[in-house]
């Protein structure tokens, strides 16, 4: 089993060697194989990933499939957004890479891993239905205020008439659209109406 190892420490007066040592140790008693070490030092957990060079590092190498299982010392060294962390297990859940955390003694491997994976999907998927009740209800009250939703268009009488004249002046559908800065889809919708 590929495995790699993300470790991380919030100041520079720490360091991962700790987690790094049990973790090893971990590995060879399983027989796991080591592909990578990968370690953010002195950067908080709340840092996103575009400021955690080795947790980007981490995401690219579970997207290209190329570990097997993901160990950490614990979970909070992943991050300390539960949302950051619940997307992350749905991104291992989908590509099929296991999890470890040492201190948690989670290990999706087993039947109480597989349990915890559950229960991050069924957070996973309790947020995704509160933020699209709180959208809908958004959108409802914006109808209800009379807003027009979407977005703006710039379609107007001038602009379907110009479609035509365009149009019978042997323009390509791709021109008209090009040059009246509207969708090719809209232009031949205009063109429909107007048969």
């Amino acid at each position: 089993m590929r495995a790699v190892i993300y470790s991380r420490v919030s100041t520079q007066k720490q360091n991962t060697e700790n987690q790094l040592i049990e973790l090893r140790e971990v590995a060879r008693r399983n027989g796991f194989t080591i592909v990578a070490e990968l370690s953010d030092d002195g950067i908080s957990g709340s840092k996103g990933r575009k400021d955690r060079p080795a947790f980007d590092m981490l995401h690219k190498m579970i997207s290209r499939r190329e570990v097997d299982l993901l160990m950490t010392w614990s979970i909070d060294r992943l991050g300390r957004s539960l949302s950051d962390l619940v997307a992350l297990m749905s991104e291992l859940e989908v590509k099929k890479v296991d999890f470890y955390s040492h201190i948690q003694a989670i290990d999706s491997r087993t039947p109480a891993g597989k349990l915890s994976f559950a229960i991050f999907g069924a957070i996973a998927e309790f947020e995704r239905e509160i933020i699209r009740d709180r959208v809908n209800a958004g959108l409802a009250r914006a109808r209800s205020e009379g807003k027009i939703l979407g977005r703006p268009t710039n379609v107007n009488s001038n602009t379907k008439i110009a479609v035509q004249l365009m149009r019978d002046k042997g323009a390509s559908i791709h021109r008209i659209a090009r040059e009246l800065k509207i969708g090719v889809g809209t232009t031949q919708k205009l063109l429909k109406e107007a048969a």
